[in-house]
């Protein structure tokens, strides 16, 4: 198997294209120096992973802005941290100031030339807009938890995914998913039989981050450091 094997690429967007992290902790790091909370920007993230995914779980039906504002006030509450309203709106409304991974635009655009590209995303549409225009590449399909009514790594979404893949007309076997958070894309992906791309943004980084840690064992098809490595490897088959 080579990456020539397959016609269409499905992404997930925040963490792998943009980069999401960044996004978040421009929003937590000054709540928590302005309540005094002693936490590195790592220690924050990783406290936040499991706050947004419960949200995810509970309220499936939410937009994620909303999502995003619930995970912060659930974190405060953890932390016994007040989060007013106006705290809680910054973090809801930051998603079209989260900046793009530096190769992400490049690299999506070489890609372009040989595969149909597909989002498949935990975001809503007015959400997507925004960074889309940052990406700048036209997307042949965009899949988000606002169409589906719930959130990856739900096995419905992958199930959306694979109705698309079927209305394009490509082959089985055909598609390939790329993403960085194993816990929300790998292991659901895998279960589903497809083949997989690990972007792994945090490499020589510790722990999960913003995400959470996978929930079984999960060994990705092939592993790149950055999108524009696996850029390289697609244009080298």
């Amino acid at each position: 198997m080579n990456l020539n094997d397959f016609d269409a690429l499905s992404f997930d967007c925040y963490g792998t294209l943009i980069d999401w992290e960044t996004g978040l902790t421009a929003v937590l790091r000054p709540w928590a120096d302005d309540h005094g909370l002693d936490m590195t920007n790592e220690a924050l993230l990783s406290a936040y992973a499991s706050h947004e995914a419960t949200a995810e779980v509970d309220f499936p039906g939410d937009i994620y802005p909303a999502i995003l504002a619930r995970a912060m006030r659930s974190l405060g509450k953890q932390l016994g941290v007040p989060v007013s309203d106006d705290e809680a709106g910054s973090l809801a409304n930051s998603v079209p100031d989260w900046p793009a991974f530096s190769d992400s635009t490049e690299s999506l655009a070489r890609l372009a030339t040989r595969y149909q590209l597909i989002i498949l995303s935990n975001i809503d549409h007015q959400s997507f807009a925004k960074s889309n225009e940052r990406l700048g590449v036209t997307f042949t399909s965009v899949i988000t938890a606002e169409d589906i009514g719930s959130y990856k790594p739900s096995p419905r979404n992958f199930e959306a995914l694979e109705r698309e893949r079927q209305r394009l007309g490509i082959g089985t076997g055909k598609l390939l998913h790329v993403a960085q958070s194993l816990f929300h894309d790998h292991v659901p992906a895998q279960a589903m039989g497809l083949q997989t791309v690990w972007i792994n943004r945090r490499h020589g980084t510790p722990g999960w981050g913003a995400t959470p840690a996978p929930p079984a064992p999960v060994t990705p098809t092939w592993t790149f450091t950055s999108m524009a490595a696996f850029a390289d490897a697609a244009a080298a088959t």
